[in-house]
């Protein structure tokens, strides 16, 4: 492969963004112990776009902003917000139920300032040692064109703070430039959102972007990197920080902390951060991972595995990738039980060659369901 809200009552009814929105759920938020930082102070962007009276407009994603904020408060550092337009900002849907969300939402004095978002061109860059640019499609409409954050960047950046950004979020660096003329993120080991993450989760607002952010990162002179799809990955050049995906959010707040020179505390992940993870280890050949995955199933969110699986075999362009995702969806076919999910596998046992095993499949879904024109006409084209 190339290195690029609420679970559904019925899988048949997924969507990208919903997968999305799995990433981030969890078992619980474990508390965390504070650390003194030496008032350390960082300013976290999000995008005003949702901001769009009358009209269906993509905002930032609370998942990921409460994720990073409660990293930063874990480690007493003071947290400031802004955005191009100021004032209230619009979160893309998202569950307020998940123990983060929830615990931000109760949350008065973080609140207070979410939702009356300092403009952009009223900041000055001297007052933090670091900026942290929350993703979600938003990011992609407003924060690459807008010249006070450009400059707030750069600022931060050329008085020796650090710049991260996550998913989406990279969309603001696209145009900042240093005083040496550059843009910043020329000859740096960057990452975000990946085109093949776009193609398979972005389609609805897609055909409106401006720009691809991998395409404009690389063409910015950045070097980009990637791992496999809604995988993890976290892009540590000196002070610019990078992270490609939701599931990167813990990670990038965690590589901003310690670029302020702050030791940072063992954070318990979340239950589908690991889920991931495990699924990561599965996907290099990882025998044990697939093991502790079968012995623990409690630890784990089985139902992410298998619809990962579902994803990723729509990316695959080898046996071996084609095999992976085949694995992975059996390992979550019990609990997802769905006939969409049945049919994917079906069609991943058929082009690997496996005849016997896709009839198997597809005759069990005719049992369960008679009249299942798809299954049918795959059975009867064999």
């Amino acid at each position: 492969m190339k290195h690029s809200k609420h679970y559904l009552y019925s899988f048949i009814a997924w969507l990208p963004i919903q997968f999305l929105s799995l990433v981030f759920l969890s078992l619980g938020l474990l508390s965390f112990e504070l650390i003194a930082s030496d008032n350390k102070k960082v300013l976290m962007v999000v995008s005003a776009h949702g901001q769009q009276q009358g009209k269906e407009a993509p905002g930032y994603e609370f998942d990921e902003f409460a994720k990073a904020y409660l990293v930063f408060k874990a480690h007493d550092v003071d947290v400031d917000i802004a955005s191009p337009k100021g004032g209230a900002v619009d979160a893309d849907k998202y569950d307020p139920n998940k123990p983060y969300n929830a615990q931000v939402l109760n949350d008065t004095a973080i609140m207070a300032k979410l939702n009356n978002t300092q403009p952009t061109a009223t900041l000055n860059a001297v007052h933090y040692d670091g900026i942290f640019i929350v993703g979600g499609k938003g990011a992609m409409f407003d924060l690459p064109n807008d010249l006070p954050l450009q400059r707030l960047i750069a600022d931060i950046y050329q008085q020796n703070g650090t710049v991260a950004a996550v998913c989406h979020g990279p969309a603001a660096l696209v145009n900042v430039k240093l005083a040496d003329g550059n843009f910043l993120v020329t000859n740096k080991i960057v990452n975000g959102f990946t085109n093949q993450e776009e193609q398979l989760f972005g389609q609805k607002w897609l055909p409106k972007f401006e720009f691809m952010l991998e395409d404009k990162l690389t063409e910015r002179g950045g070097k980009f990197q990637s791992s496999d799809i809604m995988l993890s990955h976290v892009a540590v050049d000196e002070r610019l920080i990078t992270g490609q995906n939701p599931s990167s959010t813990v990670g990038v707040a965690k590589a901003l902390i310690e670029s302020l020179g702050i030791k940072t505390v063992d954070i318990a992940q979340f239950s589908d951060d690991r889920t991931l993870s495990i699924v990561a280890d599965i996907l290099k050949g990882n025998i044990q991972a697939e093991k502790a995955l079968l012995s623990t199933p409690e630890q784990f969110n089985i139902q992410l595995v298998g619809m990962y699986g579902f994803y990723y075999f729509k990316a695959t362009e080898t046996d071996t990738e084609i095999a992976n995702a085949l694995k992975l969806m059996k390992l979550g076919q019990k609990s997802i039980n769905s006939t969409k999910l049945d049919m994917q596998i079906a069609k991943a046992q058929y082009k690997l060659g496996d005849m016997a095993a896709t009839k198997e499949t597809l005759h069990q879904i005719l049992v369960d369901k008679p009249d299942f024109e798809s299954a049918r006409d795959m059975l009867n084209s064999l």
